[in-house]
C-alpha cells in the first residue's frame, strides 16, 4: 500500500515505526549511491555505537511444578513458582549509516546519516555520539550529509540553526550537507511536508561531480516493502503532533483517498 501523502509521512515519525523504516531507507541508499558513484567510490554501511542504560523488562516468568497453580485469572499466585525480577542493564546501542570510500588507499571521503530520535533528544547518551561523531568529520576533512526526516527534538544537524531559519523560512524536515575541502562549507537543502522529497547531491572530491540521488523513490520503495500503510493508524495523532493547518491538510489528503 502506497503512502497517500505527497512526500514524507508524518505517521512514519512514530517510534513504532521510525526505527526500521530508518535501516531499509538507509540501506536503498547505499544502493543508489553505489548505482551511480564513479569508478574508484563506493558506499559501504556501518554503526554508530554506544551504551546506553535502559530497563530491559523481561517477560514474567514462573518455573511450574507438577501440582503448580496455573490457573491465570485475578491475581496472579502461582504455588511453587519462582518469579523472575524485571532488570536494569547497560545495552549496546547501534545506528546505521553510510561511509563512502575512495579506492584510493581506501580513504574515508564522505558520511551520510538519517537522523535517530535519541541523536535529537538533549541528555540522551545518542546525542552525544552523534555530536562526537559529527565534531570528527569536521576534524578529519571528511564530508558530512545529514538527512533529518524527523519534526521532533532539538536542532541537531551541522548547519546552523539560525541561518537555516533565515534563509529557508518554514520547513518542516531538512537535508543539512557539509563539504570539508578547505574552506568548510554549509549547504541545505529545506523540504516541506506538502512536498515531494528532493533530489540531493552527495559530495565526493573536490574534481569529482557529486553523486544525485532522489529521496522520493527511495522513501516510496520503502515504505512499500515495509507495509507501513496496511498497519498505521492514520486516527491516531502523530508524534510529534501537526499543527492544525497540517492536520487539515492530512485529514483533507486521506479523504480524497479513500482513508478515514
Amino acid at each position: 500500500m502506497p503512502s497517500p501523502f505527497p512526500g514524507m509521512d508524518p505517521w512514519i515519525e512514530n517510534a513504532e515505526y521510525f526505527r526500521d523504516f530508518h535501516d531499509t531507507m538507509i540501506t536503498l541508499i547505499r544502493s543508489a549511491i553505489n548505482e551511480r558513484a564513479p569508478k574508484g567510490y563506493a558506499a559501504r554501511g556501518t554503526q554508530l555505537v554506544w551504551m546506553d542504560d535502559d530497563q530491559i523488562r523481561e517477560p514474567d516468568v514462573g518455573v511450574f511444578g507438577r501440582r503448580g497453580n496455573h490457573s491465570f485469572n485475578g491475581p496472579l499466585t502461582l504455588a511453587g513458582a519462582l518469579a523472575v525480577e524485571e532488570e536494569v542493564a547497560t545495552v549496546e546501542v547501534e545506528q546505521n549509516y553510510l561511509e563512502i570510500f575512495s579506492k584510493d588507499g581506501m580513504r574515508l571521503v564522505t558520511v551520510i546519516e538519517i537522523l535517530s530520535r535519541s541523536n535529537k533528544r538533549p541528555g540522551e547518551k545518542g546525542r552525544e555520539a552523534y555530536l562526537q561523531k559529527q565534531k570528527e568529520c569536521k576534524e578529519k576533512g571528511v564530508h558530512l550529509v545529514e538527512i533529518d526526516l524527523l519534526r521532533g527534538g532539538a536542532h541537531v544537524t551541522a548547519v546552523p540553526l539560525a541561518k537555516l531559519r533565515a534563509k529557508a523560512g518554514a520547513f518542516d524536515y531538512h537535508v543539512s550537507i557539509t563539504t570539508c575541502n578547505p574552506p568548510i562549507r554549509y549547504y541545505a537543502v529545506p523540504i516541506r511536508m506538502t512536498e515531494p522529497l528532493p533530489m540531493i547531491p552527495i559530495p565526493l572530491d573536490p574534481d569529482i561531480d557529486p553523486v544525485r540521488i532522489e529521496l522520493q523513490p527511495l522513501f516510496e520503495r520503502t515504505y512499500d516493502t515495509g507495509k507501513y500503510g496496511e498497519f498505521m493508524d492514520f486516527t491516531k495523532p502523530c508524534d510529534p503532533p501537526l499543527t492544525p493547518e497540517q492536520q487539515a491538510w492530512a485529514d483533507g489528503i486521506l479523504k480524497a483517498k479513500g482513508g478515514p
